[in-house]
């Protein structure tokens, strides 16, 4: 595992991280249940996206907000509001199904006020990394959160759909409310040193943050190619993903035990990946590490898509799992090296929005494009079953198709960033904040 600072920055990160691996597990636990039961209730694709898509929805209204608030505010107290908004939903949840009052709308609802508290939170953490760890180890500490984002999915999916046939879905939220409340108790002991204040930006009005984080981005052409790029592959990535639980449930007549197999599969890759990242460091050049994980992630899912049993499913899952520690903390690495600490809210903020935007345009239309157009086309008389009879018929072979086509989309856009000049150069061209003279 990677080497941390010593002193009270490392006792605080390593508290901070730990606190946060616990609370996941809890949630994954629970998002897994959730997902099973919303299937069983209505059989539709499209329930399963609508809840990714109001939450990302709640996300984007917040965000023109968000970054100049952890900028401004105590980050440590941020981190303590999002889990306990998060806790005080799940028990909400809860009694409406204590009083068999639970409708799926419910969990719309829930699902968009937590993540608007998510991305305060998200955002807060992210801009506390910066000031706990040196720069050298960006790469590989970014790395350790994939390991417990992870870590969680080893566990989380294969004891939810064990326990949802035994405790079922009460049992699985007050397991989840406890996980909360160690991860709020832990907060207590840490220490967020304050961002240092060095230009005129010290106190931004709340309703500018936005605003100057798009600004930044756009003035520096190298960050704006990786965003556009990055945009790209999680909008793809995304369409897949929310058609995933569907895909698998559909194709293996509702096994959820096969589901939280393949999720532990995809976190004991992720777990691979993020060690392999935070012993090693990652490319010198941490660019290359976010487009060759574009890459290979994209040619796994390819063969996941086309896989019709768990023996295919299993190794393409944790090679699809294993290439996203490379990507996701190669790309968070250059972005803390690159923007300074006291304006990383807004600038994350900003950059967290453009992703968001993708991610709630594909919950929007994954559903119905595979509930009205790839299914219908997969029945026993569909028109596509002609020209790719290798799928099958049925709903899992129509979304399985869509999955597919957007695993090749994310293989391209890796592809491309190759052929990027500025994306290439971008370490070169645009100098760390740490060593722009002012």
């Amino acid at each position: 595992m990677a080497q941390l600072p010593n002193l009270t920055n490392r006792s605080s990160f390593l508290i901070l991280w730990t606190g946060q691996l616990v609370s996941s597990i809890g949630s994954s636990m629970s998002g897994f249940a959730i997902g099973i039961w919303a299937w069983e209730i209505t059989g539709k694709a499209t329930t399963l996206t609508l809840m990714g898509f109001f939450s990302t929805l709640s996300s984007i209204v917040i965000a023109p907000v968000s970054g100049a608030i952890v900028d401004r505010f105590n980050r440590k107290l941020v981190l303590m509001v999002g889990d306990t908004v998060a806790v005080l939903a799940t028990i909400i949840i809860t009694l409406l199904y204590l009083t068999n009052h639970l409708q799926i709308w419910h969990l719309y609802l829930t699902s968009a006020v937590v993540s608007t508290f998510n991305q305060l939170q998200s955002l807060a953490y992210s801009a506390s990394v910066s000031l706990l760890v040196p720069k050298q180890l960006y790469t590989r500490v970014s790395s350790l959160e994939f390991l417990s984002s992870y870590g969680s999915n080893i566990i989380a999916p294969v004891l939810a759909g064990y326990l949802y046939k035994v405790i079922g879905l009460l049992g699985i939220w007050l397991i989840d409310i406890s996980t909360f409340a160690i991860a709020i108790s832990s907060l207590l002991f840490i220490c967020i040193p304050k961002p240092p204040q060095t230009d005129q930006n010290e106190n931004p009005a709340i309703w500018q943050g936005l605003g100057y984080g798009l600004r930044y981005i756009l003035a520096r052409k190298s960050l704006l190619a990786l965003l556009g790029v990055t945009f790209f592959f999680w909008f793809a990535h995304d369409v897949g993903d929310s058609l995933y639980s569907p895909m698998i449930l559909s194709q293996t007549e509702n096994n959820t035990l096969v589901l939280g197999t393949l999720a532990s599969a995809a976190g004991f890759g992720g777990v691979t990946g993020a060690i392999i990242v935070s012993t090693w460091g990652g490319f010198r050049q941490r660019i290359k590490g976010v487009l060759f994980g574009m890459i290979g992630a994209g040619l796994s899912k390819i063969v996941f898509g086309l896989g019709r049993t768990p023996w295919v499913w299993i190794p393409a899952q944790f090679c699809s799992s294993f290439n996203f520690p490379l990507n996701g903390s190669s790309d968070t690495a250059i972005w803390l090296a690159k923007v300074a600490p006291n304006v990383q809210g807004r600038v994350f903020a900003a950059h967290s929005l453009a992703l968001q935007i993708a991610s709630a345009f594909a919950y929007l239309i994954s559903g119905p494009l595979a509930d009205n157009i790839f299914v219908p086309a997969f029945q026993s008389e569909g028109i596509l079953t002609v020209f790719f009879a290798q799928f099958g018929t049925g709903t899992g072979a129509g979304i399985a198709f869509l999955y597919v086509i957007c695993a090749v989309c994310m293989l391209i856009v890796g592809l491309i960033g190759f052929s990027m000049r500025s994306l290439r150069n971008l370490e070169r061209n645009t100098p760390d904040h740490d060593e722009i003279t002012v």
